[in-house]
């Protein structure tokens, strides 16, 4: 979680905006941007959507449902393939 608290970090200092601006716009508390800034654990899934949100980053929260080619391929591998009776004379 550090590492996404650094990276949302320093989106909101690229943009110029104090945490009290990012706060305001994700309509949590200052303490708490701060708080996913340091990649706090405790902190909802959802108020670290309402902070990307804020900085636009909104569309980088797709690449958390991203297609799952691995579990795709564990999928087929499993997949048996059907066979069908013989006909009957």
């Amino acid at each position: 979680m550090s590492v996404v608290g650094e990276q949302i970090k320093l989106a909101r200092l690229r943009r110029n905006l104090s945490v009290a601006q990012v706060a305001e716009r994700a309509t949590c508390s200052p303490l708490t941007v701060s708080r996913i800034e340091k990649g706090a654990p405790t902190v909802a899934i959802g108020i670290y959507l309402r902070v990307l949100y804020a900085l636009q980053l909104d569309d980088d929260i797709l690449w958390l449902a991203k297609e799952d080619e691995l579990g795709k391929a564990l999928q087929d591998l499993s997949l048996k393939t059907r066979k069908r009776a013989s006909k009957k004379e």
